[in-house]
């Protein structure tokens, strides 16, 4: 086992290093830094956005937030899983959903015999509250709309081979996460549209605090396919807090997180 002590001084030593390669500014534009359990989400353009969000966050939220990394990626050498693990206490997620076992067809429905023991011919010929309405007698009772589930029910109803399953566990301690919901790297000037991952968490969790981040050029310090790092100037600029609204549908409000983070591009 590898002592608590190598992974300070390797954190540290990173941190130095991503420093001088980038400057990895940090920007409050819209929220300060503050110790609350918050969901930071931003553009993805590379694997090296996970580690200038870490080295830009002060120290006392790098203690307490939690970077996701592609498990494929991060774990695929002993030194990468290290590092993830010891250093950034990264939250391992599939890129790939395991697919869902499709639901069992639902029998049909026998017909109702007239004959049956318990079953009357009143009972068989009983009015509906439709017939009755028709007839001329009273309106038929509403029905009552059907209750949302609850936050705590959404996270019990979530699957364990779920993609978002470890996200779930890590906010349930009461860390914060850094996810990047466009799913996969863009390659363009704006995200690409963000997938329902990060709605799924604001149902699940009303009280975490959502803030929108934009990370500037570090897809320039390593482009896709590169291994040895470019000085390029970088930040991190952070805005205000959004939150999901009661009855907001999936797509507008993934919409809406979206038009946040390309906002900070310009600020």
């Amino acid at each position: 086992m590898i002592p608590p002590m190598l992974a300070k001084l390797m954190s540290l030593l990173l941190l130095g290093i991503v420093r001088f390669l980038t400057g990895s500014q940090a920007r409050w534009y819209g929220c300060p830094p503050k110790a609350e359990q918050r969901i930071y989400f931003a553009n993805h353009q590379s694997h090296a956005d996970m580690v200038l969000i870490w080295a830009a966050l002060p120290e006392e939220l790098r203690s307490i937030t939690r970077p996701i990394a592609a498990k494929d990626y991060w774990t695929k050498t002993p030194f990468r899983q290290w590092i993830t693990t010891a250093v950034f206490n990264a939250v391992y997620v599939d890129r790939q959903a395991t697919p869902a076992r499709p639901p069992a067809a639902a029998a049909p429905m026998a017909p109702v015999a007239t004959d049956a023991p318990g079953v009357t011919d009143a009972a068989a010929t009983a009015p509906s509250d439709a017939d009755t309405a028709m007839a001329g007698g009273p309106d038929p009772s509403p029905e009552a709309p059907p209750r949302a589930p609850t936050p705590e029910e959404l996270r019990a109803a979530l699957p364990e081979s779920d993609p978002l399953a470890p996200l779930v566990r890590a906010l349930e301690s009461g860390d914060s996460i850094v996810i990047f919901p466009e799913g996969t790297r863009g390659h363009g000037d704006e995200p690409q549209p963000f997938k329902s991952g990060l709605f799924k968490l604001a149902q699940m969790f009303p009280q975490v605090v959502l803030v929108p981040a934009w990370i500037n050029n570090v897809q320039r310090v390593m482009p896709k396919g590169e291994v040895v790092p470019v000085p390029i100037l970088c930040s991190v600029t952070f805005g205000a807090p959004i939150a999901l609204e009661s009855g907001e549908e999936r797509r507008p409000f993934l919409d809406r997180a979206r038009r946040a983070v390309i906002a900070l591009r310009e600020v």
